[in-house]
């Protein structure tokens, strides 16, 4: 069994908060050259290899640049910087209610991803961060929706992330969310919700399936203005679009999602109308580091709930009746 390689620290700096690309040349393989393998690993148009190579962008640990006919040697390491796309800049704020030493805790707006991923790279709350507070080490414990809003933890010290990161994996951190949808007199709550969620690569959406239950989400009314019912929404499990499909089955859909019940989205850049009325409205935890006690809480509103304009104007659509199972 061969043993883990131990990963060398990155010879480049970050650049504008987001990290490096970082590639290991697996040992199976019949390239002769570090450059046949990136021009078929990375598939990024012709010529865009060949012109990173000549000037110099792709590094190896030596921080030197991998010259263009460099020899192919299993189980080396190289990195380098892309390219970012052309990103909308997300106008609303990203608040920190909370730093330390160890952990900083942010209220992330709506459209914000939580990290760098796809086309959404330096519009980030990890790179904003990270340029804001000018601390280049900081990482997400866990990750949002690019759509929902609140709260999202982040460490500080990368030796202590998987410490934080486990208080999700092993269900030792609270977590409460608040949604604006449909109100439904007829819908008994509170009730806990438990199905098998499938979120598929390349799918927009997620869907229920058949079988053993991999999400559990309870749901309680909090409040009710005319058509609209404000939710509180508790998951004790956290797949992938776990309480957005957990509303849609309850015949509730919440107001603004552009998947369920019909996938619509997704949302065109820049457009920031109509804002997924969910938000992780708090995270409580014992800190695994320290022992502290902490609950933090979103300072932010859900617009639908604290507005009379717009979405209070229009009647919820007819109801929901569910793909077929």
């Amino acid at each position: 069994m061969r043993r883990k390689p131990r990963i060398p620290p990155s010879p480049l700096p970050q650049r504008d908060g987001v990290d490096p690309v970082r590639i290991r040349l697996p040992h199976e393989g019949s390239w002769a050259t570090v450059r046949e393998h990136l021009v078929e690993r990375l598939a990024a148009g012709p010529g865009v290899i060949d012109g990173m190579l000549g000037d110099g962008l792709i590094v190896g640990a030596d921080g030197l640049p991998v010259r263009p006919d460099a020899v192919y040697v299993p189980g080396m390491f190289v990195w380098f910087h892309r390219e970012p796309p052309d990103e909308e800049q997300v106008p609303f704020p990203l608040d920190v209610v909370y730093r330390d030493e160890h952990i900083v805790v942010a209220d992330k707006p709506h459209f914000l991803a939580t990290t760098p991923r796809g086309s959404h790279v330096v519009e980030t709350a990890l790179a904003r961060l990270r340029r804001e507070l000018g601390i280049p080490t900081i990482g997400a414990a866990h990750r949002l929706d690019r759509l929902t809003a609140g709260i999202v933890l982040f460490t500080v010290r990368p030796e202590e992330r998987g410490a934080y990161q486990s208080l999700f994996r092993d269900k030792r951190i609270g977590k409460e969310y608040e949604a604006i949808a449909p109100y439904d007199p007829e819908l008994a709550l509170p009730r806990t919700l438990r199905s098998r969620i499938l979120k598929e690569r390349g799918v927009l959406a997620a869907r229920e399936i058949e079988g053993e239950p991999n999400a559990v989400s309870r749901v309680e009314l909090l409040g009710r203005r005319g058509w609209l019912g404000r939710y509180r929404l508790t998951p004790s499990t956290g797949q992938t679009h776990q309480l957005r499909v957990h509303m849609n089955a309850l015949g509730v859909p919440i107001l603004g999602d552009p998947l369920y019940p019909v996938v619509t989205g997704p949302v065109p850049a820049g457009d920031f109308r109509s804002p997924l009325q969910l938000l992780a409205r708090s995270l409580e935890f014992t800190d695994p580091v320290t022992g502290q006690e902490h609950r933090f809480v979103s300072g932010r509103l859900l617009e639908a709930w604290s507005s009379d304009e717009d979405w209070a104007a229009a009647p919820p659509a007819p109801p929901y009746a569910g793909p077929d199972q």
